[in-house]
């Protein structure tokens, strides 16, 4: 009966603990750029969100300046809230015999920072560094969050 060699082809014991250190060393790599690309990503989500809501501000500013409409004495001409905001706003017509109804915001948007709704409000009467609301009218927005940027400033700040 003829003899059947076979040769075993493995892995050496030390084939295998390079390969798992050089897998272990480029893990090691990527980690930080991942956790940096990630909050790069909520930097930027929350300067979007903040955008969109001093631009709806500043469009009831606007339509309040130009007397179309209604506001209250003593805010300036900002709106009282955020809702306000979403629910819309009364416009007169040119006509002032008709109105319209117009939404600055859809909704309000996330925190992503603090992942809730709850923004920080200023007013035009509170200090600029303030961080209570005085409640007379909305004049910018600032997130609640203490952490701190990729650039280094904190997000309360932005």
């Amino acid at each position: 009966m003829p003899k059947l060699s076979y040769k075993k082809r493995a892995f050496t014991l030390i084939e295998m603990l390079v390969t798992l250190t050089i897998l272990a060393i480029l893990a090691s790599a990527i980690m930080p750029l991942a956790k940096i690309s990630a909050k790069r990503e909520k930097e930027i989500e929350l300067r979007r969100s903040l955008r969109m809501i001093r631009e709806a501000i500043d469009a009831y500013k606007k339509l309040s300046d130009e007397g179309k409409i209604k506001v209250v004495e003593k805010s300036e001409g900002y709106p009282p809230d955020l809702k306000t905001l979403v629910e819309g706003v009364e416009v007169d017509k040119r006509d002032k015999k008709t109105t319209k109804i117009i939404k600055l915001l859809r909704r309000i948007p996330k925190d992503v920072m603090t992942n809730s709704y709850d923004w920080g409000l200023r007013s035009y009467q509170d200090d600029p560094d303030s961080e209570f609301w005085g409640g007379e009218n909305v004049y910018d927005v600032y997130t609640k969050s203490r952490g701190q940027a990729l650039d280094k400033t904190y997000y309360k700040d932005w």
